[in-house]
């Protein structure tokens, strides 16, 4: 692998940072100064150090974030804040973006990753992977929303599959259990039933729960075993 793309590829920085890192003799390799950006690696034996700091290469990154209100799930936008910034300058080289989306007035559970194949594979409704929503309502839920959300919705753009609809000690404070994710989903399946969504919040995907202790605009690393709980 090429040095500069082994160095971006940990997340250090840009694929352009790097080369001027490169060149201004800030690069060890295994104990060398290296100046030449397309000088070829090994990433599972070669030691790579940029200003006495080893770097590890990782060629997927996958982050659990805590959205805040206010952040747009995109990779950039002319006119609000992106999930993707809240990353910070760590995971900068990764070019990271969103598994699918939450609205921006939504908060909780989202992943940034690079990999394209697990994002699709998180959000195919084929795969069917259930994604778990806290909301309170304008009004109190009844139990015969239940049935309505069980039996699933036709819309003119969609039909969302059978979903949960579980009503807590508070009737009007809820939890949604979708296996699509569509645009507006679950505020429009509320608005079906005559309820409007006040507050909305993502709470797990599958089996992986939003981490209690990460506070919001706040991102982690997944584990291995944490991303498949996505899929158990």
């Amino acid at each position: 692998m090429r040095l500069d793309r082994y160095i971006s590829n940990s997340g250090y920085a840009t694929r352009s940072e790097v080369k001027k890192l490169i060149r201004s003799g800030a690069v060890l390799v295994n104990g060398k100064t290296v100046k030449a950006p397309d000088m070829h690696i090994d990433e599972n034996a070669d030691t790579v150090t940029v200003g006495g700091k080893e770097i590890r290469y990782k060629k997927y990154v996958y982050l659990m974030l805590n959205k805040p209100a206010g952040y747009v799930s995109a990779t950039e936008d002319k006119h609000y804040k992106t999930v993707t910034e809240l990353a910070g300058d760590e995971y900068k080289g990764y070019d990271l973006f969103p598994v699918g989306r939450l609205d921006i007035d939504t908060e909780g559970l989202l992943v940034l990753t690079n990999d394209g194949a697990f994002a699709h594979n998180v959000i195919s409704p084929k795969k069917n992977i259930y994604k778990k929503y806290f909301a309170v309502l304008d009004k109190d839920a009844e139990d015969k929303d239940i049935e309505e959300f069980k039996k699933g919705m036709i819309f003119d753009d969609f039909t969302a599959k059978s979903a949960v609809l579980t009503i807590t000690g508070k009737r009007n404070e809820v939890y949604i259990e979708i296996a699509e994710g569509k645009f507006h989903q679950v505020k429009r399946m509320c608005k079906r039933v005559g309820k409007e969504v006040l507050y909305l919040k993502r709470v797990s995907i599958g089996s992986l729960e939003l981490d209690k202790d990460l506070e919001p605009g706040v991102v982690k690393e997944l584990t291995e075993d944490e991303i498949n709980l996505i899929f158990g």
